[in-house]
């Protein structure tokens, strides 16, 4: 690693910090009628990430937030190593980015017991004030995407990093794809590990954030 180079972690949530997608396990605990199709065409392609995320959690009555956040908070698994992994992160400055294609109600407090500052963890909004739970998309896509991301992550990583990082993406689903292929480093698992196998995409696989650990020493040297 040359003197200027500083290492940029964009890690997903869903799937990769937590053990299992807390917005299928929203889904699957309520069960509103449609979601399995509407989930179907967003791992397909068929629609939009951003266009998917919003019909789905529109299928639910914001009366239940209070529920739906305890629920998503009771169930999230992190995944092991976690905590060592972020003290990695700050022991040897690497700038750790938590680009979540989740939302805000679950994702701040499954993550406000981790030294991660606020303003380094990006996620999607909510608005519980009508009918049906609405989410917002502070983090949408700039100008050179045209994916409909919602929450894009290859925009953060253009706007957060530059030609002096060494960019790494961690994570396990099709929302990462789009940001691995501007990384210079993929550490991936699940959905996200089969497309850089399709794609050619240079990859390391891991399975707890204690294979995270030894993964980043190697790209340290």
């Amino acid at each position: 690693m040359g003197a200027l180079k500083k290492m940029i972690i964009f890690c997903d949530f869903d799937g990769t910090i937590t053990e299992n997608d807390n917005i299928i396990n929203i889904m699957k605990y309520y069960n509103p009628p449609g979601w399995e199709t509407i989930k179907d065409d967003i791992l397909a392609g068929r629609i939009s990430i951003r266009k998917g995320v919003g019909s789905l959690f529109g299928l639910l009555p914001a009366s239940y937030r209070e529920e739906i956040t305890n629920y998503a908070i009771k169930y999230a698994a992190i995944r092991p190593g976690f905590d060592q992994f972020i003290q990695y992160c700050q022991e040897h400055n690497i700038r750790l980015l938590i680009t979540s294609g989740g939302i805000d109600f679950f994702v701040f407090p499954i993550l406000s017991r981790y030294s991660i500052p606020k303003e380094n963890i990006y996620c999607n909004s909510s608005n519980f004030s009508g009918k049906q739970i609405q989410i917002l998309w502070p983090y949408s896509c700039d100008a050179l995407c045209s994916n409909d991301c919602g929450m894009c992550k290859p925009s953060i990583l253009r706007s957060q990093s530059s030609l002096d990082n060494i960019k790494v993406v961690i994570g396990d689903s099709i929302t990462d794809l789009a940001a691995a292929k501007m990384a210079d480093h993929v550490i991936a698992r699940d959905f996200l590990l089969q497309k850089c196998q399709e794609h050619s995409l240079p990859y390391k696989e891991f399975v707890s954030f204690y294979d995270v650990i030894e993964i980043l020493k190697h790209f340290n040297h």
